[in-house]
């Protein structure tokens, strides 16, 4: 199973950026990311063996677990590898005082857990992101960044974490289908 571990935005939280990007769309051939879809992951785990979810979802619970919840707004952007030439185009998170702590935590949490059951964990660095679009070849994206620079959308408590299957090319147009497979709390 293709999986990963993510902080999920409440509806009303991907509405908002939702309504910001929808008039903006078609001013660019971006493969924009569906709504139901954003998320800021916190660890990928391309493949997740059936014989080690059962470990990982207990793992995870207790990473949760040790975590407090924070409070975060998406706002601002940014593009990977850069404005320039950007693949990429993010909004990023404006966290409380607990959260610019507990977010990072909270990943390198989740990565642990995975590791300790036996899950590789893909990717960089942990950059808290919320991934809006994908450009089929690099781009000059700065006067969208500027854009999403002038973004805050509304907050909201982080009190859960969740870890979600990604199915690729199961989804609309080809993409993957995301199914949650559990989700944990963090402590209050």
């Amino acid at each position: 199973m293709r999986a990963f571990v993510a902080v999920v935005p409440p509806a009303e939280v991907v509405e908002h950026l939702d309504a910001f990007l929808d008039v903006r769309r078609e001013a660019a051939a971006f493969r924009w990311a569906p709504p139901e879809q954003l998320h800021v992951t916190l660890a990928f785990l391309a493949e997740v063996a059936q014989r080690r979810l059962d470990e990982l979802v207990e793992r995870l619970g207790r990473a949760a677990a040790r975590r407090s919840a924070f409070t975060a707004a998406i706002a601002g952007g940014g593009a990977f590898p850069d404005v320039a030439r950007a693949r990429v185009l993010w909004t990023g998170l404006e966290l409380d005082e607990p959260g610019r702590t507990e977010l990072p935590r909270l990943a390198a949490g989740a990565r642990a857990a995975a590791s300790r059951s036996g899950v590789p964990v893909h990717g960089q660095r942990f950059r808290p992101h919320v991934t809006l679009a994908r450009l089929g070849r690099p781009a000059e994206v700065t006067a969208w960044v500027r854009l999403l620079d002038a973004y805050r959308g509304p907050s909201w408590e982080v009190g859960t974490i969740a870890l979600v299957a990604s199915y690729p090319g199961e989804g609309p147009r080809g993409r993957p289908r995301h199914e949650t497979v559990e989700e944990f709390a963090l402590s209050r």
